[in-house]
């Protein structure tokens, strides 16, 4: 099933559409698919469009301190910031640009806004190493937080699974601060909501920047593309979970 989940938003994503349009452009010899195909890449490939929509991902959601959130028992913080890295003798690891949501889930605690920490034991079939959880609960250890205070919840593999295997660890309706990427949030409060827990949202990790529009923003650019393919992916995402929830 995950192959599935992680496969059908790449065929429908920008991406996919420009190839199956290029693709049928060349075997059917026909001009105009393969130029819809290549206009719709320059589009995306510009800064000015793909920072409107990674803006669009993140709209519901604003920079908060921690005094502005309501206190809970437990904060979790979901997995997607660590990125093994291969060596000699086996596998390290290293943060990703997502590290602000741990960072989020020791300063709550630090500052007693939750007593106790849950982190998602993400691992999908294709991973190696140790599951994330396991490498943030010691980092979070190394930070001055007593074992004690954290939990791990079981093998999971996207949003819905952390969703239900927190909700089993909780008592129903529990209060929780759930920490997350921005542009990921909207999706994970919905899912768990739905789980009968009462979500207080933290979002952290803000893909978006206040800039200058410059001429550089009007020249197609990969990483423009690649951040434009992704708004797609995740509301694909979104799409799915408010059709399943």
């Amino acid at each position: 099933m995950i192959y599935i989940n992680k496969i059908l938003p790449i065929i429908f994503s920008p991406l996919g559409l420009i190839i199956i349009l290029l693709i049928f452009g060349i075997f059917r010899k026909k001009m105009l698919p393969s130029l819809i195909g290549l206009v719709i890449l320059i589009l995306l490939s510009l800064p000015i469009v793909s920072g409107h929509l990674i803006k669009l991902l993140e709209k519901n959601y604003r920079p908060t301190t921690l005094n502005e959130i309501v206190s809970a028992e437990t904060v979790i913080v979901l997995s997607g910031m660590v990125k093994p890295i291969k060596q000699n003798n086996g596998v390290r690891y290293e943060f990703s640009e997502a590290v602000d949501r741990i960072l989020a889930g020791i300063n709550i605690l630090k500052t007693g806004k939750a007593q106790k920490i849950i982190l998602t034991r993400g691992q999908l079939p294709w991973s190696v190493g140790v599951p994330e959880g396991d490498f943030l609960a010691e980092f979070v250890q190394s930070q001055g937080i007593d074992s004690n205070r954290i939990l791990l919840t079981e093998i999971v593999q996207n949003t819905n699974d952390e969703a239900k295997a927190i909700s089993r660890m909780l008592p129903k309706n529990s209060k929780v601060i759930l920490v997350t990427s921005a542009f990921h949030m909207p999706r994970a409060e919905k899912v768990f909501q739905n789980q009968n827990l009462k979500v207080i949202p933290y979002a952290v990790d803000f893909i978006s920047s206040a800039k200058k529009i410059s001429v550089m923003d009007f020249l197609p650019q990969a990483h423009a593309f690649k951040d434009s393919n992704f708004y797609f992916r995740e509301i694909i995402g979104r799409a799915y979970y408010s059709m399943r929830y």
